[in-house]
């Protein structure tokens, strides 16, 4: 599928085949595909936690409104973010590159980051955000449908998956196999109202 058909198709599809088994190969891919997603200062600071275990699947969905998704999707994934990914052992994100970009980006990295915590969360949100379309994106492409999804409880989904003191919850990602279409789509704002040239 092209870029351009999978972006005009891509919808957030609300109910799955509770019985399809994704292979090994397509999550694979998936997650690879999504590791492919910017971040700034390429810290790579998201992470995919692939909820497979069924008992932790129904605690989830217990927090999140009761939302079908969480258990019947194939895929299922709390997609969260190291707010210090920044810090450790940066050196790893740029070793394969000459020595110079090293000695520039380095201490690059820990003037933007260091004390400024909401720097830091504000970048994993962007991070999350974009890993996640390309994810929905990937899955479109391979024939899936997919749905983003932020109704839950925060709190007690990083309690639920152990989330380190460090790292945010940023949201949920449901791939599968659709039972059913999207609703229709609510209505797209002109053009004319969302595109500012130059100022507002």
């Amino acid at each position: 599928m092209e870029t351009i058909e999978a972006i005009t198709q891509r919808r957030a599809v609300k109910q799955y085949d509770a019985s399809h088994r994704m292979p090994e190969e397509d999550i694979k891919q998936l997650l690879s595909l999504a590791m492919l997603s910017p971040t700034a200062f390429n810290i790579q600071n998201w992470r995919f936690v692939v909820v497979r275990d069924r008992e932790l699947r129904c605690q989830i969905r217990d927090v999140a409104w009761d939302q079908a998704m969480v258990t019947d999707a194939s895929l299922f994934i709390v997609l969260c973010a190291d707010l210090k990914a920044w810090d450790k052992n940066p050196e790893r994100y740029w070793q394969d590159v000459p020595k110079g970009v090293r000695n520039f980006v380095l201490p690059a990295i820990d003037s933007y980051y260091r004390g400024k915590e909401q720097v830091q969360r504000d970048e994993a949100m962007r991070s999350c955000g974009m890993a996640a379309q390309t994810l929905m994106l990937a899955a479109k492409s391979m024939g899936y449908d997919s749905c983003p999804m932020d109704g839950f409880d925060f709190e007690a989904v990083g309690r639920l998956i152990n989330l380190p003191a460090d790292h945010v919850v940023a949201m949920f990602v449901a791939i599968g196999k659709g039972t059913a279409p999207p609703w229709p789509r609510g209505g797209k704002l002109p053009l004319t109202e969302v595109e500012i040239i130059d100022r507002f």
